[in-house]
């Protein structure tokens, strides 16, 4: 493997630049996402109940000893019950979009390591190409063997640049879903926080 890097010719240092920040980055999000998912239903019951057992104060510790963006925003909400609903829903909103960066954060990367890759191979695929074709006019000759290791280089690197892309890919179609899926618990839980307090409000 490694003297096939060698062979690939000096485009394959960037593109294997890009795959170590791409996978640092993917690594440090699966962690973050992994920790920020919980089971969300789970949460909202036991909100739900300290709200009507305890008061808002009995949900607001629920909130601050649970992680994750469902009882951050949830947290912003009942600080500010006092103010009115109207309140409680900007306070909500204005929380889950600074969660919503926060989810978000790194993923502008890995597409660029996923755009970059590849541009990266194909730019050495034409570096070999120019390199055999150079060859070919220093020697006046055709022979495979003066060509062999320009065409080589050409297409390592444009293998590794799509091998590179795809891994890559993976892990941001991945964590898309998940961005996605917390997105739908955090507009599921601040829903279900209001209705709530409004029914709250009424008794």
């Amino acid at each position: 493997m490694l003297e096939l890097f060698h062979q690939g010719g000096p485009f394959m240092y960037p593109i294997l630049a890009l795959f170590i920040l791409g996978l640092a980055i993917a690594l440090e999000r699966l962690f973050t996402l992994t920790r920020a998912s919980i089971n969300t239903k789970k949460l909202l019951a036991r909100i739900t109940k300290g709200l009507q057992e305890g008061g808002v104060k009995k949900a607001m510790d629920i909130c601050t000893k649970t992680r994750g963006p469902v009882a951050s925003i949830t947290l912003a909400g009942l600080l500010r019950v006092d103010d009115g609903i109207e309140n409680v829903e900007k306070a909500i909103s204005n929380a889950g979009t600074v969660e919503m960066a926060f989810l978000e954060k790194g993923l502008v990367w890995l597409g660029t390591v996923i755009s970059l890759a590849p541009m990266l191979g194909f730019t050495g695929t034409v570096s070999g190409m120019i390199n055999a074709f150079k060859k070919i006019a220093e020697a006046n000759d055709i022979s495979p063997s003066i060509v062999a290791d320009g065409i080589s280089e050409a297409l390592l690197t444009t293998l590794f640049g799509l091998v590179v892309a795809m891994i890559i890919q993976i892990f941001h179609n991945f964590f898309v879903s998940q961005v996605d899926k917390l997105t739908v618990d955090m507009e599921e839980s601040s829903v279900d926080l209001v209705d709530t307090l409004i029914m709250l409000q009424k008794k």
